[in-house]
């Protein structure tokens, strides 16, 4: 007679991933896998020896190290759903969870995957994620850069040090400047991602760097019904906090989501505001309100959110005088 299981919770390291398989009675299985191809093949067997009818997958969204699982399970057949580690949190501290370990963290995945039927997760098509490691891979190179450059300024004064540095900033650039290469000739070499590209090129303050990532971030515009679940996707809508008469917090942005989309729309943000009319003419209302310089550059990183999905659902570049026209 078949088993019916209801939940697997997946807690991903580098090295391996622990998984809690829950099945209808409650009760909880574990098992500790090899995070590689032979721990996937090793993961799929314990399954069937489950005699699984029925499975929803579950695991946090955690870079890199968990993508190839879930595309592996996915393939399989499987239900996945992959969740912001916030909303797992949040449930650990509604259930007055006090330990944490690998184990205790995958039953925990397994419970909220039960208790909240999170929406199944597509993985992106070939091409997106390649665009994805190649963007991912130039942010890992410029931050090097900036780290050595640093290291170079700080005074360093034995010659042989300072000659290493500048030969491996002199490495750094070229590579960046060979990755950024790779990054443009992909996106031509895909013609919907190069009509995407254009499209947000079209935005002011966006250039063909940004648009990579925010096609590497987005990969699919599709599954977001408004403009405003964009911006919470990457941390960019208004957090307040307010309670009572005595509670009266500044409002911010919630930060709650996907931090590469913040740090690249930040400079685009300032050259929005300094650059465009359209832009200008939008804050200047925000700026007589008496808000600050960073809310004003917050508010313009959600705008660029918001005129990024615009053209990405519509298929129509920007256009500043949309709104005289339909007028």
């Amino acid at each position: 007679m078949n088993v019916s299981v209801s939940a697997l919770g997946i807690d991903i390291a580098k090295l391996k991933f622990d998984v809690c398989l829950i099945k209808e009675n409650g009760k909880a299985k574990h098992k500790v896998f090899d995070n590689n191809r032979n721990g996937f093949e090793k993961l799929a067997a314990w399954l069937s020896s489950h005699k699984i009818v029925d499975l929803h997958v579950c695991l946090e969204a955690t870079g890199s190290y968990g993508e190839a699982l879930a595309i592996f399970l996915f393939d399989a057949g499987f239900p996945v759903s992959v969740v912001n580690p916030a909303q797992v949190k949040a449930f650990a501290a509604s259930r007055l969870t006090r330990t944490k370990t690998d184990k205790v963290d995958a039953e925990l995945i397994a419970r909220f995957c039960l208790a909240h039927s999170p929406e199944a997760w597509t993985p992106p098509a070939a091409q997106v994620r390649e665009l994805q490691a190649l963007v991912r891979r130039l942010e890992s190179l410029v931050e090097m850069r900036v780290m050595e450059e640093n290291r170079l300024s700080s005074g360093i004064t034995i010659d042989s040090v300072r000659q290493s540095l500048e030969t491996h900033i002199a490495y750094l650039c070229e590579e960046i400047k060979q990755t950024e290469l790779l990054i443009q000739e992909h996106i031509n070499k895909h013609p919907d991602l190069k009509q995407k590209s254009d499209l947000l090129d079209s935005i002011p303050g966006i250039g063909e760097t940004t648009a990579a990532l925010l096609l590497a971030e987005i990969p699919n515009i599709n599954q977001y019904k408004s403009a405003r679940q964009v911006a919470a996707y990457a941390g960019l809508v208004p957090r307040e906090r307010r309670s009572g008469s005595s509670v009266r917090g500044r409002t911010c942005l919630s930060k709650i989501g996907n931090a590469r989309l913040r740090k690249a729309l930040y400079f685009p943000a300032m050259t929005a505001l300094r650059c465009s009319e359209f832009f200008q003419a939008w804050a200047s209302g925000m700026r007589e309100r008496g808000k600050s310089k960073m809310a004003v550059i917050g508010a313009a990183m959600r705008k660029l959110i918001h005129l990024a999905y615009g053209v990405l659902k519509t298929g129509v570049p920007f256009d500043p005088n949309w709104t005289a026209k339909t007028a």
